[in-house]
């Protein structure tokens, strides 16, 4: 009794020591005061043990501010038997009973709030929906997804008068009640784990929660499914409430599953539906890729690589989630059986975290591929067309993870998760936007990578251990380029506009690949020179058949690229390098014959027939061939890949096919033309052919390895405000200074080999004409 009245005493004081500030503080926000209310009794939750009368105290004062602050301007009714509720266990020292309490205390000031804010928006009262709205939950953050905004943005947008009160309703409820019914599915799902550990207070709290936020869901519940269907919904959640035992509970949550089946409170629009679907594709074709990074036969190499396919596992289930109702309604079965593929996926990472029954990476990545065949029988064709628009959202994720990298000092981590977030945006989005918006696509790169001179990219500055806030501003920079680029490619494009952009993408490339054989095979008219177009012919040849093989098998190619840390910029400059190293050496040939005249020479008493040199020259013409044409082919397969994402293969297909017509027609009206011409017209044409094409080539491979950091680059401002994009794409042409010079270099070059070769041809005709008839040559 004495104790008792001891505690009593001590929270009265406590209280009148609060009145003042209580008074001082009616003027706090809602969320504000809220949040002070669970503070109290968070704080009460934690002496309830060892402190009873400081936990008393924190109740009281919890109670004042919720009395002082926030009942007189909303409904109480179900908070306030809530606060006696945790009256009651406080006095009864009932963690577990006080833990549901303060679920239920807080998810009626939530449920309060909305009520509040909806009403004042259906009045088009901005003002007082401005101030309630605040006081909400949202999703939990994770590196792949961000909390909405919506509801904010229609209580803005209202205040402005740019939409009408029936639309932010709606935004509103689009925006919370998607927001409670995750929060929701976490609640249970938290359940269940704390049932496995026996964690009483964490059970009591998580239904207290799950309850609290179906009483949020209700009355859309009741709106798609009617009374009768939410009056059972409530009797299970209220058995669940009650239960005592493990198999009460259960059953409970058997029967409450089996309640929400379907149930979607706040439907997601199409574009949503694709975006999260989206997510979950590319989430999952990451987790085998991460894993394997992390492992060796079935050990543990790298714990950090093991989290980053945890966490991405994670992410896709929570889209599947997402989806899980609308997947219910297009094939029940097929939806449990990926929900059990989930969970097995999940407990293969589970063991490989706690280094207990390891998985080899070829389990997870058949565990993922089975996932994976079976969201594609269930998924709707839509959905499977990857969406940018998650691609993006999981770039932004990730640009926020390499910031805290740096804020922590980890950059090495900072740089990992540039990379990660650079190769989703080169197997996704940059893809598109070399079709769509090919202008936007140098921008993003040079932030992502070493800059343009002036500004300085991500990659240069985390090499450089530069501070965050250097790193924060380019970041911003970059937000700004990539929220451009995603408006530009996020629209849907019509099967007549996707298919000419195949054909115009094929058209271009073919048409480099025609002048590159043109101008090679020019100089091979003479019957003893002709037999050197065959190993071109086989070369190229050869390079169309690696292209169809490129696109085929793209996605596992890329990907397995990803894995070894090459992306396709780097491999691209090795293609290119070939292939330009190969053309310089095949147009001295061409020009001399003195190269490999004088390579065949030093062989020639050792072979009489035509293996050794002219399988040599055989070769290297081959190799010409091949590296010149595949070079285009592998560019136009990543081109294509975007385009099947944005439309179907048949459409691009047949845009392809449109494309190859035209190069056909023009190889054939090149070749014609060459054929008829004169000898020396036709190495005048030839020579003006390589020199275009190899200051071309020239200017698109230096072009990327300034991008990807191996070139330094000085921009020249004025020309760069003077050339369209397009003279980037199609004739290499970049306003750098080391582009340019390289460029100029290259055609200095063909022209001096030309130049070089003429004055040899006349030096010998004039050696002739001026030796005696019958005296022999010194030579």
């Amino acid at each position: 009794m004495i104790r008792r009245l001891s505690a009593a005493v001590l929270a009265a004081l406590v209280v009148l020591s609060l009145l003042p500030g209580l008074a001082g503080a009616q003027g706090a926000s809602p969320a504000s005061s809220a949040e002070q209310v669970r503070a109290a009794l968070v704080q009460a939750q934690l002496d309830l043990a060892r402190n009873p009368a400081a936990a008393q105290a924190a109740l009281d004062h919890a109670r004042a501010t919720f009395d002082v602050q926030l009942a007189p301007q909303l409904e109480a009714a179900q908070i306030t038997p809530a606060f006696a509720q945790a009256q009651q266990a406080l006095e009864a020292g009932s963690a577990a009973e006080f833990a549901a309490a303060r679920a239920q205390i807080w998810t009626g000031m939530l449920a309060a709030s909305y009520a509040k804010t909806e009403a004042a928006l259906a009045q088009g009262d901005a003002a007082t929906a401005q101030a309630w709205l605040p006081l909400r939950e949202f999703r939990h953050a994770t590196r792949f997804s961000r909390p909405d905004a919506d509801a904010t943005k229609a209580v803005v947008a209202l205040a402005r008068a740019e939409i009408t009160p029936e639309q932010a309703v709606l935004a509103l409820r689009a925006d919370l009640l998607d927001t409670y019914q995750a929060r929701q599915t976490e609640a249970l799902h938290d359940l269940q784990i704390a049932e496995g550990q026996s964690f009483g207070s964490r059970r009591a709290e998580a239904v207290g929660l799950s309850v609290g936020y179906f009483a949020i869901l209700a009355p859309a519940y009741a709106e798609q499914r009617g009374q009768p269907a939410l009056t059972e919904a409530e009797q299970a959640f209220a058995a669940l409430q009650r239960a005592a035992t493990p198999e009460a509970s259960t059953a409970a949550q058997a029967h409450i599953e089996q309640v929400l089946q379907g149930f979607r409170a706040a439907p997601l629009g199409a574009a949503e539906q694709e975006r999260r679907a989206g997510q979950m594709l590319r989430f999952l074709s990451l987790v085998p890729v991460e894993y394997s990074r992390g492992v060796s036969g079935q050990n543990v190499t790298k714990d950090l690589e093991i989290r980053e396919a945890v966490t991405f596992r994670d992410g896709a289930a929570a889209a599947f989630n997402d989806l899980r109702t609308l997947l219910d309604e297009r094939d029940p079965a097929l939806a449990k059986q990926a929900a059990q593929s989930f969970a097995t996926l999940e407990q293969m990472l589970t063991n490989a975290s706690q280094r207990t029954n390891v998985p080899a990476a070829g389990q997870v990545q058949q565990a993922t591929d089975n996932l994976l065949a079976t969201l594609g029988q269930v998924m709707p064709d839509a959905w499977q067309q990857r969406s940018s628009a998650g691609d993006f959202d999981v770039i932004d994720a990730m640009l926020d993870q390499m910031q805290a990298a740096v804020a922590a000092g980890q950059y090495d981590l900072a740089e990992s998760a540039r990379l990660e977030a650079y190769a989703i945006l080169e197997s996704g989005p940059e893809a598109k936007l070399v079709v769509f918006a090919p202008q936007m696509k140098a921008p993003i790169e040079q932030l992502f990578w070493f800059g343009d001179g002036d500004t300085k990219g991500l990659a240069g500055l985390i090499e450089a251990t530069a501070p965050a806030s250097e790193i924060a501003a380019a970041r911003t920079a970059l937000n700004a380029q990539l929220a451009e680029a995603k408006v530009a490619i996020g629209g849907q494009n019509a099967p007549v506009a996707v298919a000419t952009n195949a054909a115009i993408i094929v058209f271009r490339e073919g048409l480099e690949a025609v002048l590159i054989l043109a101008s090679l095979m020019g100089s091979l008219k003479s019957a003893e020179m002709r037999r050197y177009r065959t190993p071109m012919w086989v070369g190229a040849a050869a390079a169309l058949g690696f292209s169809a093989l490129t696109w085929l098998m793209s996605r596992s190619i890329l990907n397995a690229l990803l894995a070894f840390g090459i992306n396709a910029e780097v491999l691209e400059v090795y293609v290119s390098l070939l292939a330009i190293g190969v053309l310089l050496l095949i147009t001295n040939w061409f020009f001399h014959q003195v190269y490999w005249t004088g390579w065949m020479a030093s062989f020639h008493q050792q072979k009489k027939r035509l293996t050794g040199g002219e399988a040599s020259k055989w070769l290297g013409l081959a190799l010409l061939g091949f590296s010149s044409i595949y070079r285009e082919g592998f560019e136009t397969v990543l081109f294509m890949q975007a385009l099947v994402l944005e439309s179907t293969t048949a459409v691009v297909l047949g845009g392809v096919a449109v494309g190859l017509l035209a190069t056909l027609a023009i190889g054939i009206v090149v070749f014609f033309v060459q054929a008829k011409l004169p000898h020396k017209k036709m190495l005048i044409v030839t020579g003006i052919m390589i020199c275009a094409v190899l200051v071309q080539m020239v200017g698109k491979t230096v072009h990327v390895t300034q991008v990807i950091g191996w070139l330094p680059t000085h921009p020249i401002r004025w020309l760069a405000d003077l050339l369209p994009y397009w003279t980037g794409m199609w004739f290499g042409l970049y306003a750098t200074w080391e582009g340019l010079l390289m460029q100029f270099a290259s055609a200095a070059f063909v022209i001096g080999s030309y130049v070089l070769a003429e004055r040899q041809k006349h030096k010998k005709i004039e050696t002739a004409v001026a030796q005696p008839r019958g005296v022999p040559s010194k030579a």
